[in-house]
């Protein structure tokens, strides 16, 4: 079964290739979108993105999602691709259970391996084109430190699909330097993975992880609001009145 952003995005893509929405129209806003099909705004905007990706909508800050072509002009998200909402709900689910047997396993070596990759995230936030390695490197040696392989080709895997997901690609364009992850999550993870306690590892994996998915969403909420603005401040000056001569103005 096809997921509700990819149902979203195929009703959208039939409506723009029937002429429902024309060339350089712009498309409802994304409020309106959600209650149509009702489902929730990161879904629409997840689909939204998908369309992005295939070239057929264009996101205007400050003015709104446009109709740029009635065709794809290239490849969209498969059915094997992700959402960035998906990712880091799995990401949650899978690394409070790998930060919890870490607690257990992890050795003085690793520590200080994690206190120097925080030290390198430090560098790394302050420049953000340098990447975000170091934020990769923290977590894999977490995986490490539970001597299970699985937990590590899971991970592994969920960081692949951030790093070639479309969707998460142009996910993180629309943010434009986005959200680093808080340096202040990740001293916590280390502080209880120092005190070897698996329930104060898992926790704090999953209030790193639950506050990455709240500034995702907070971030495209920033950018819907941008969206939004324009489009009133175009309707301000569409309709604004112009001043009354006053009578000094007159008898200039």
């Amino acid at each position: 079964m096809r997921r509700l952003y990819q149902q979203v995005a195929e009703h959208l893509r039939e409506q723009i290739a029937s002429g429902t929405y024309t060339l350089d129209q712009r498309m409802p806003a994304e409020r309106d979108l959600a209650k149509l099909f009702n489902v929730s705004r990161p879904t629409v905007r997840e689909a939204i993105i998908a369309l992005e990706i295939e070239g057929l909508v264009e996101v205007r800050t400050g003015s709104g999602v446009y109709v740029i072509s009635t065709e794809p002009t290239s490849a969209g998200p498969t059915d094997y691709d992700v959402g960035p909402f998906e990712l880091v709900e799995a990401r949650r689910a899978i690394e409070g259970e790998i930060a919890a047997a870490a607690a257990v396993h992890i050795n003085d070596t690793q520590l200080a391996r994690l206190e120097h990759l925080l030290h390198e995230m430090q560098v790394e936030y302050a420049t953000p084109t340098i990447g975000e390695n170091s934020d990769r490197d923290f977590h894999m040696t977490i995986a490490d430190a539970t001597q299970n392989p699985a937990f590590v080709a899971a991970l592994e895997q969920l960081w692949k699909m951030r790093d070639t997901s479309p969707m998460l690609i142009a996910m993180r364009k629309a943010r434009q330097g986005g959200i680093a992850p808080r340096l202040r999550d990740h001293e916590n993870i280390l502080r209880a993975l120092k005190r070897r306690d698996p329930h104060a590892a898992r926790n704090a994996m999953h209030s790193h992880l639950n506050r990455v998915l709240e500034n995702l969403l907070r971030q495209t909420e920033v950018e819907a609001m941008k969206r939004a603005k324009g489009e009133a401040n175009a309707l301000r000056n569409r309709f604004r009145v112009p001043p009354k001569k006053t009578e000094a103005n007159d008898a200039a």
